[in-house]
């Protein structure tokens, strides 16, 4: 049996940001930290890696990389661990990466703002240590998020840029973006019913395309959904996704506890019915306001609060609507909406062309006003060896933070 993830969400009310120098805070560091809470709940076999190398003895990735020095390079199998998701990428093309500031840190990496020279762009890169993924066994994951990036393009998807590996940490870098659904609803309490509809459109297409391709991504929430500048959504954090033919079954628990289907809090098996029950968690709080089972700390205890609480939606709510969310919110699986035509036809998407052209082309109303709180400094800072360079500036964006107000 897998383990939960950390990524719970038990109050609503989401703190004043602060701020710090060189730091982000408030709705972009929410976001982006929603990224790495939960990294390392799916077991990756990485022992079965290891033998295909040749080692007969139990695997014991620490020791391996905390007796090297800080100046010597991993050895020749450690690095093929990593390909070809994470290819070694030559010294000036990193030297083409400046640092604009730090996103966010959490237990198992750092998202930083950099400007790609290049390119004359700005991106978010994710930056996870390698001892880190040994020590938690989690390289088949880390491997499967960028290989299933890779293999997406749509409309209402956060993109991959690019990924390679240095000698210490693995890079991820992809598009940037300053608000998150989370901190907008946080902001607002509850959704107009229009912008429901036009959220609601656009992740269904999205988890139609994703399960098209045998795709299931397992933590659909409010977190993972990025904004951009005119409103339209990104569905991002494929951590813990992972490829599942039509048919198949899955039995890891894992995502946030609050948005989990009860087949899924159970132990399986499950298969990708189980994002339409996020679906409809999210839905739910769009448009009340409220989750509609309050979260337990143990996947046990939050089992027992879904199978036992029917959610009520308010009379608040409008009939339509309230029909979509029982029909998503339902305990069995095989009766939950789940396939494309279910969603063309239903009332509450009545008039609703489900084509991402269309749908990109229709306002957001109240997009929440976001500004950027990172005190760019005069001058970017260039790394020369991002590896080493990168402990450096955490170690100086920290030491120069002010006292928090």
């Amino acid at each position: 049996m897998g383990a939960v993830s950390c990524r719970q969400r038990q109050h609503f009310r989401v703190p004043t940001p602060r701020k710090q120098c060189g730091n982000i805070q408030g709705p972009l560091a929410r976001g982006w930290k929603s990224l790495w809470c939960g990294v390392g709940t799916i077991r990756s076999g990485l022992e079965e890696l290891w033998e295909l190398q040749g080692h007969q003895e139990p695997l014991r990735p620490a020791p391996l990389l905390l007796e090297k020095t800080l100046s010597e390079w991993p050895v020749p199998q450690f690095i093929s661990l990593f390909l070809p998701e994470f290819p070694m990428r030559p010294v000036r093309r990193q030297q083409q990466l400046k640092i604009l500031g730090l996103v966010a840190k959490g237990s198992f990496g750092t998202v930083l703002k950099v400007l790609d020279c290049a390119q004359k762009a700005v991106f978010a890169l994710k930056v996870v240590p390698k001892v880190k993924v040994l020590q938690r066994d989690t390289l088949r994951q880390c491997k499967e998020e960028v290989s299933i990036q890779r293999q997406i393009n749509h409309p209402f998807i956060h993109s991959l840029g690019d990924s390679w590996q240095g000698k210490r940490h693995l890079f991820i870098m992809c598009s940037y973006y300053c608000t998150d659904l989370y901190s907008l609803w946080a902001a607002v309490g509850c959704f107009p019913e229009a912008s429901v509809r036009l959220f609601a459109a656009e992740l269904v297409l999205v988890l139609c395309y994703l399960h098209d391709l045998g795709i299931i991504h397992r933590d659909v929430k409010m977190e993972n959904i990025l904004l951009d500048d005119r409103g339209h959504l990104k569905l991002t954090d494929f951590g813990l996704s992972r490829h599942l033919p039509q048919g198949a079954r899955a039995y890891t628990i894992c995502g946030t506890l609050q948005y989990m289907a009860p087949e899924v809090l159970s132990g399986g098996p499950y298969n990708h019915s189980a994002d339409w029950w996020s679906l409809g968690v999210l839905l739910f709080s769009l448009a009340t306001g409220k989750f509609p089972v309050a979260a337990e700390r143990d996947h046990v205890t939050m089992l027992a609060r879904v199978t036992h609480c029917e959610s009520k939606v308010p009379a608040s709510v409008n009939q339509e609507l309230s029909l979509l969310l029982h029909e998503l919110l339902c305990q069995n699986p095989l009766h939950r909406l789940r396939y494309l035509h279910h969603f063309q036809v239903h009332p509450f998407f009545r008039g609703v062309a489900f084509d991402p052209e269309l749908l990109q082309k229709q306002p957001v109303d109240f997009i929440m006003e976001t500004e950027d709180t990172q005190p760019s400094p005069l001058e970017p800072i260039p790394f020369k060896d991002f590896d080493y360079d990168l402990e450096s500036f955490l170690v100086h964006s920290i030491s120069a933070s002010p006292p928090l107000l």
